[in-house]
């Protein structure tokens, strides 16, 4: 397994978190922005950031059937974490505002689900797909992410197991720290386009 500093190198490296001043998409402003799309566009850094979190995932949950991500940011992490421990793995779309699953995909009854998605911050997107596992009478058995910005803070109510845990600060607009009014503020990311 990968520890902490080789995690947090290869994330820079690959820009997958970069410094700055950054609007998020929640509206709160903050001095580090995490893209793990940047990690995932490099296939070769990008495996050894899933091999080591499916490391972690074989320890802390022994068993399950399948593994749903929420789209977008969840699908290669799902896809490559899903072909690492051998097990079927389906993706969640917005349709309407709202998670649904598509293109055939379902969840069986009474199968044990692993949510894996890139980043948890508040857990939103993981609490949707969530709830499709509830409706197809089913068991979430926790949630895997490359980075837990969360600070346990996250709506979830099941183990979260991560790559890195990040405690990334954010600020009100009207509360910014010297170091971030004197940047810059650019709003990164694809809620903001």
């Amino acid at each position: 397994m990968l520890s902490y500093k080789e995690s947090l190198k290869i994330l820079q490296e690959t820009e997958a978190l970069i410094e700055g001043h950054f609007i998020l998409s929640s509206g709160l402003h903050s001095p580090q922005y995490v893209q793990c799309a940047q990690l995932l566009s490099k296939p070769n850094k990008a495996a050894k950031i899933c091999n080591s979190l499916a490391e972690k995932i074989k320890i802390s949950f022994k068993e399950f059937d399948l593994i749903l991500s929420p789209a977008m940011g969840g699908i290669i992490i799902g896809y490559e974490i899903g072909k690492i421990l051998d097990k079927e793995t389906i993706f969640s779309e917005r349709v309407n505002g709202e998670f649904k699953l598509r293109r055939d995909f379902r969840i069986k009854k009474g199968s044990k689900v692993l949510i894996v998605e890139d980043v948890i911050t508040t857990g939103k997107s993981s609490a949707e797909c969530s709830k499709l596992v509830e409706k197809a009478e089913a068991q979430v058995v926790g949630f895997a992410c490359i980075i837990d910005r969360s600070k346990g803070n996250s709506s979830l109510k099941n183990k979260i197991v991560s790559q890195l845990e990040l405690d990334i600060p954010t600020y009100t607009k009207d509360d910014l720290p010297q170091s971030l009014s004197s940047i810059e503020a650019i709003k990164p990311g694809s809620r903001n386009l």
